[in-house]
């Protein structure tokens, strides 16, 4: 298979600088990792991480499988059902006590994927009378400016989560700031104790990492079996493919996680019964990779180059979403799939963070 250079185009370096982390999967070429940060360079990717390469390259006929087409687990809607039931332990929490959930953003510097995932949050947070507070610091701030930051929502009672929106510009150390979000506010679950506590069988972690969360509450409200289950997780990040590794785990599945030093990937993941990428590579898992039936949770959302639409891009997922359809018995679809239980999530450990500290039930 040939190689092709993919060069990023500049409105993309500017609104949306990335970091991804790449599998290398096909066979006979060096497994690697990719760090891109503005200017981005040209890369000699296989056509597999062309980004504008279509999906039909790669049949996805399986020999003792007849095509099907999966069913789409609607993020969407289940999380407009969990945004509703919050919404009315809120005003619940609002009628007893007078008082409602408050969750402070802290916002630095002014990446537009940034700038619009907050925008998102806070519109979520009014939608269902959680206060909301925003902190928005310059890009070329001190660490001591973020920590502050944190340290004055951790001492204001009206505050019950906090969350520092990452990326964080390359100068500030991402450990040091979470460090400093309090324990009891940490809605985000990144906290070390929490992370720890969600690792240790019997213990539970005051929060656990909302996109994780939201990824096993479609599976369980969809139906899908976990326990006794094999599932392979694709990427180790400590936001995504750690804690949904052990979360998974929690639920009594059998995980293998998949990483850029993997051999054999493609192999691994075709025997997982659920299959759950969070690599950030656009068309990275085709529909061979698939066991027939599988169920497959699609969490990347990298932006690709498209004129057609308003913003000049759109967001594609790590699956080749029109062949794993054929293959699979369940799947997400990128947007409004995990996506929206992402923010449902933020909203329910901000609401239980509330209900903790202010003993409400």
């Amino acid at each position: 298979m040939g190689l092709v250079a993919i060069t990023w185009p500049n409105y993309i370096r500017k609104r949306l600088p990335l970091t991804i982390r790449f599998l290398h999967t096909m066979k006979g070429h060096q497994l690697g990792q990719i760090l891109l940060s503005p200017p981005l360079p040209s890369l000699d990717l296989p056509d597999i991480w062309n980004p504008n390469s279509s999906c039909q390259s790669i049949p996805t006929t399986h020999s003792s499988f007849k095509e099907q087409t999966a069913v789409v687990l609607d993020g969407k809607l289940i999380s407009m059902e969990i945004r509703s039931k919050i919404a009315t332990k809120v005003r619940q929490m609002k009628k007893c006590l007078g008082k409602v959930p408050g969750l402070a953003v802290i916002l630095v510097g002014q990446r537009r994927d940034s700038q619009i995932y907050v925008r998102n949050k806070i519109m979520a947070c009014e939608e269902v009378g959680i206060k909301s507070l925003v902190t928005e610091l310059p890009a070329d701030c001190a660490e001591t400016d973020v920590q502050n930051a944190v340290m004055k929502f951790n001492k204001d009672p009206s505050v019950h989560g906090i969350l520092v929106q990452l990326p964080l510009p390359q100068h500030l150390d991402e450990e040091k700031v979470l460090d400093a979000v309090s324990l009891e506010k940490d809605v985000d679950g990144f906290h070390p104790l929490n992370m720890g506590n969600l690792a240790m069988r019997g213990r539970e972690p005051l929060f656990i990492p909302c996109t994780p969360k939201g990824c096993i509450e479609l599976l369980i409200r969809y139906g899908v079996e976990i326990m006794g289950k094999k599932a392979v997780v694709i990427g180790r990040s400590n936001i995504v493919g750690l804690p949904a590794s052990l979360l998974l785990q929690r639920h009594h599945a059998t995980v293998t996680v998949v990483h850029a030093f993997t051999e054999n990937p493609q192999h691994i993941t075709s025997e997982a019964d659920i299959v759950v990428s969070a690599a950030g590579v656009p068309k990275l898992v085709r529909g061979n990779w698939i066991k027939p039936g599988a169920t497959v949770i699609d969490v990347g959302t990298t932006p690709v180059e498209d004129l057609s639409c308003e913003d000049g891009y759109r967001l594609t997922g790590d699956v080749c979403y029109e062949e794993a359809i054929k293959v699979a018995s369940v799947i997400t679809p990128v947007p409004g799939g995990v996506g929206p239980m992402t923010v449902a999530m933020l909203l329910c450990n901000t609401l239980d963070s509330a209900k903790r500290m202010l003993n409400f039930t």
